[in-house]
C-alpha cells in the first residue's frame, strides 16, 4: 500500500482560509469606513444646510424687528400727534368757556369783597379772596350756584383778620367751584335754533305772506 503525505495540502488550505478571512475582516472594515465617511459627510451637509439656513431665518427676523420698531415709532408718533388734537380740541371747546368763566366770577362779585388768588385743575376751579363780611361771601356763592357756567360751591376755610387794636377788619375765605362745560353745548344749540331763522327764511315767510294777502284781494 503506498503512503500519501497531506500535510502540505492541509498548510495550504489552512493558509488559504487565513487570507480569506482576513480578506473578509479588510473588506468589512473598508466597508464600515466608507459607510462611517459618506454618513459623516452626509450630516456635515445637514448641519452645514441647516446652519445656512438658521442664518437665513436670522437674519429675515433681524429685518422683521427692524419693520417692527419703525412700525412702534410710526404708532408712538401717531398717538402723539392725536394726544395733541385731543389738546387742541380741548382748548378750542374751552375756549368759550374760560372767557364766560371769568364774566361770571367778575359779575357774581359784590361789592365789599375782592379775590387774591384763582387756581384751575381741570373743572375744578380754587378761589381765594377777602370779604368784609360772611354775608357777602354766602351772597358770592349763591351768585356762582345759579351761574350756568359754575355749581357746586363748596366753603373751605373762613377766617377773620383783627388789626393791631384788636378791631374786625377782613374775612379771608377759600372756597372751591366746580365749572360746567355743558353749558357750551346748550349755547351751541342756541346759536344753531337761531341760526335756523336767518334773513333767507325770514325772506321767504315774508314772500309768501304776501302772495297769500294778494290772493285774497284779488277774491
Amino acid at each position: 500500500m503506498a503512503n500519501f503525505n497531506l500535510l502540505p495540502w492541509r498548510e495550504k488550505a489552512r493558509e488559504e482560509k487565513k487570507k480569506q478571512f482576513f480578506i473578509s475582516i479588510g473588506a468589512a472594515v473598508a466597508t464600515a469606513a466608507l459607510g462611517v465617511f459618506l454618513g459623516h459627510n452626509y450630516m456635515q451637509n445637514q448641519i452645514e444646510y441647516q446652519q445656512a439656513r438658521n442664518q437665513f431665518l436670522q437674519t429675515e427676523i433681524q429685518k422683521v424687528e427692524r419693520k417692527i420698531k419703525e412700525i412702534e415709532k410710526l404708532d408712538e408718533t401717531r398717538q402723539a400727534l392725536l394726544d395733541r388734537i385731543k389738546v387742541i380740541e380741548e382748548l378750542q371747546s374751552t375756549r368759550p368757556a374760560i372767557v364766560h368763566l371769568f364774566d361770571e366770577m367778575v359779575s357774581a362779585l359784590p361789592k365789599g369783597m375782592y379775590l387774591t388768588h384763582l387756581l384751575q385743575r381741570g373743572t375744578q376751579i380754587g378761589i381765594e379772596g377777602k370779604a368784609e363780611s360772611n354775608a357777602r361771601v354766602s351772597s358770592y356763592m349763591n351768585k356762582l350756584n345759579a351761574s350756568p357756567w359754575l355749581s357746586s360751591s363748596n366753603l373751605q376755610i373762613i377766617s377773620v383778620e383783627k388789626d393791631k387794636e384788636g378791631e374786625t377788619q377782613l374775612r379771608s375765605f377759600r372756597l372751591q367751584v366746580t365749572q360746567l362745560l355743558k353749558a357750551r353745548e346748550t349755547e351751541e344749540k342756541k346759536t344753531i335754533s337761531v341760526g335756523a331763522t336767518s334773513p333767507q327764511s325770514v325772506n321767504k315767510h315774508n314772500t309768501a305772506r304776501k302772495f297769500k294777502s294778494s290772493k285774497r284781494n284779488s277774491k
